[in-house]
């Protein structure tokens, strides 16, 4: 198939690519993985035998009259143990290669259907300024949440697009699912395109 470039022309690309079939279990699939990969799962809590103390029979077992009780620290006593305590987890799951590239195509497929892919021959501003990067944005029509996909970085659109925080500058080597789906537009360089089809083929 070819796509249309902003700047003028076609790109031929690949129909597997670039015109896959929705696949909407799989995304949800891969980008809950890519999601839990990031958790920390540090979190921790103490039962009744990590609680500091409690190591003595409080009273005596029998003739009290109070209920019978082995520590203070038990989970029903102010100051126990938590009863299910919370411990460090590991929150990753597992997704093969196949799985994460075809995700991958059915969502830049997906982009296409939907106009969401502005392809650009190059990106380029004279100045690192954040005003020239919006001027060139807004030439392209391409709103005010946007990806912006380069197949190198280029240190002054990175620098110009510091500033906004509804814009985010990739190289194609860090691309990734999650960062696919949040913006409203990807504006993405023609080699950049290229590129991402190989790696994706």
């Amino acid at each position: 198939m070819k796509l249309n470039i902003q700047t003028g022309g076609k790109l031929e690309v690949a129909d597997s690519t670039f015109a896959a079939e929705y696949n909407q279990s799989l995304v949800h699939q891969v980008v809950t993985a890519f999601r839990n990969k990031a958790r920390r799962g540090t979190k921790a809590q103490k039962n009744r035998s990590a609680v500091r103390g409690g190591g003595a029979k409080p009273w005596r077992q029998k003739g009290t009259g109070k209920a019978r009780a082995g520590t203070i620290r038990s989970p029903i006593w102010v100051g126990g143990g938590r009863t299910f305590a919370a411990q460090p987890r590991d929150y990753s799951q597992k997704v093969n290669r196949k799985m994460y590239r075809a995700a991958m195509r059915s969502i830049l497929s997906e982009l296409v259907r939907q106009d969401r892919l502005i392809i650009v021959d190059k990106i380029k501003v004279e100045e690192p300024k954040t005003r020239l990067l919006i001027e060139k944005l807004d030439e392209l029509k391409a709103g005010s949440n946007v990806l912006i996909l380069l197949l190198n970085y280029k240190t002054k659109v990175c620098l110009a697009a510091r500033n906004l925080p509804h814009v985010d500058v990739l190289d194609t080597r860090e691309i990734n699912p999650v960062s696919l789906i949040r913006f409203d537009k990807v504006v993405a360089t023609e080699d950049a395109i290229k590129e991402l089809e190989g790696r994706l083929a």
